[in-house]
């Protein structure tokens, strides 16, 4: 399994295909950054919403590098459908983590991190750790729902392309604070928003508690579609 993870590595790598996620990150959030300074919890909250859909395109990208034969091949090499499923987003899961690593890293030669400003505002080391939660939380989200609009999901570029942005809309639109079914999309926006208050435990563990059951019904849903396309 080790061996087919370098595999799909080093074609996402070879191919350049990971060169337009990369360069979408630097433009966007040095757009964000490079407008002035905000403090650390709520640069980095939003930073993870922006990050999402980037994160969720880089994996679709990734596992549609793969021709469908070789992936085939690939499921009989490693012995079952599982193992091949567990490769594919671990492999996901490292691009994932360096464009997360690049996100935290950004804003500070950027100059767009500020201490606090009032007396209620939280802590530098409070709004930096928890926007590396943030960040963290969303990835499994986003590297299932870039797993769900792969061609071994959905069986073309276009039906990928609709589930990709849909599903991303619809994480937006039910994220906001009038909605009625918060928990129906990865919490990008309630996560942005919780972030505000630095390490605030009550809505960093409910967001934690969201992400996480949306995760699980995703991956069930993904092993569930590769078993009846296989």
């Amino acid at each position: 399994m080790t061996a087919l993870i370098r595999l799909r590595l080093a074609a996402f790598l070879r191919t350049g295909r990971a060169l337009a996620p990369l360069l979408t990150v630097l433009v966007v959030l040095g757009i964000i950054y490079g407008g002035g300074e905000a403090q650390a919890a709520e640069a980095y909250g939003f930073s993870a919403a922006v990050l999402f859909p980037v994160v969720a395109w880089q994996t679709q990208i990734l596992f549609n590098v793969e021709p469908d034969t070789q992936r085939q091949l690939s499921t009989v090499a490693v012995r079952g459908l599982g193992r091949e499923v567990a490769a594919g987003l671990l492999t996901a899961l490292v691009p994932a983590l360096a464009l997360v690593a690049l996100a935290l890293a950004l804003p500070w030669p950027l100059g767009g991190i500020t201490g606090p400003e009032r007396g209620d505002d939280p802590s530098l080391a409070a709004g930096v750790v928890a926007g590396v939660w943030a960040h963290l939380l969303l990835v499994p989200p986003a590297v299932l729902l870039g797993a769900l609009a792969s061609r071994a999901v959905v069986g073309n570029a276009a039906r990928g392309l609709a589930v990709l942005v849909g599903c991303t809309v619809v994480a937006f639109v039910v994220g906001t604070k009038d909605s009625p079914v918060p928990w129906l999309a990865p919490p990008l926006l309630p996560t942005a928003r919780a972030t505000v208050d630095g390490l605030s435990v009550g809505p960093l563990a409910l967001q934690t508690a969201v992400a996480a059951g949306w995760a699980v019904v995703a991956l069930a849903g993904y092993v569930a579609l590769r078993r009846r396309n296989t």
